[in-house]
């Protein structure tokens, strides 16, 4: 199945969703129509009950090089206030906010610059696997803006405090060793590897029991915000609805028998 956007392309492969910003030639940087064409592909990967986990990258040599700096220096010249950039800001606080909170999981496949807001949206997917040519950079101060689409949230928490003023204060471009290193991705292979170790990703996460991978999103999530007794609490109820799913009891008679889930063997066979 694919569907018709102008900025971007949406593909299903078995139970993935293929999500790439396509405008290549500007190294993806967002303009026009394409943060809400990226938003209604993301609700209808979350809708889509055929979908099971959701992958966001690129198409070209860049993932994406943030906001459209020309489309910023002509609201300059023409010394429009900030109700002008305001509804750019919205978009893009909508989007990340239905990645963090989609049930299903959502990795960034990063093939290139990941620069700004492109940077930020990398960040706020659940998992990131780069390529060797992969880099991040927050370049807002390069233009002096302040950080946007969640970074200042997502960033401290995945390298902490030190490392991210680093990054915001000076726009250094971290290279995907370091990026690797510093735990800002979780997988860095050969380009040439990168959709493969991507999609194997995907579908890993695609046959986990959809109840359990959900709250576990929504816990660790949660978990940054609440203290042991909210946690263990959260803990007790989650483990009520994985226990009262279909899938629970699915999965834990096919362990007892040594066999695979029936979702996984219709999966692998997909």
């Amino acid at each position: 199945m694919a569907m018709q956007f102008e900025t971007i392309l949406y593909e299903q492969e078995n139970a993935i969703a293929w999500i790439t910003l396509n405008r290549p030639s500007q190294l993806n940087a967002f303009s026009g129509n394409m943060r809400e064409e990226l938003l209604h592909a993301l609700l209808d990967a979350q809708e889509d009950a055929k979908v099971a986990s959701i992958v966001i990258t690129g198409a070209g040599r860049a993932f994406c090089a943030g906001g459209d700096v020309k489309h910023m220096a002509r609201l300059k010249s023409e010394q429009a206030g900030f109700e002008k950039l305001r509804p750019l800001l919205d978009q893009g606080r909508r989007v990340v906010t239905v990645i963090h909170e989609c049930p299903k999981p959502v990795i960034a496949m990063v093939n290139g610059v990941a620069a700004g807001a492109g940077c930020n949206l990398a960040l706020a997917c659940d998992l990131r696997v780069a390529g060797e040519r992969a880099i991040f950079t927050q370049s807002f101060i390069k233009v002096g803006l302040h950080p946007d689409w969640g970074g200042s949230y997502f960033l401290p928490r995945l390298i902490g405090q030190g490392r991210a003023l680093e990054m915001m204060l000076t726009g250094k471009k971290v290279e995907a060793e370091e990026a690797l290193e510093i735990g800002l991705v979780h997988q860095v292979v050969p380009s040439s590897h990168l959709k493969e170790a991507t999609q194997r990703m995907a579908k890993r996460l695609a046959a986990a029991p959809a109840t359990a991978a959900r709250l576990i999103k929504m816990a660790v999530h949660g978990s940054l915000d609440n203290d042991l007794v909210g946690m263990l609490e959260f803990e007790c109820e989650a483990q009520r609805q994985c226990w009262e799913s279909s899938e629970s009891s699915e999965r834990i008679a096919a362990f007892d028998k040594k066999r695979r889930p029936a979702f996984e063997q219709k999966f692998r066979n997909g």
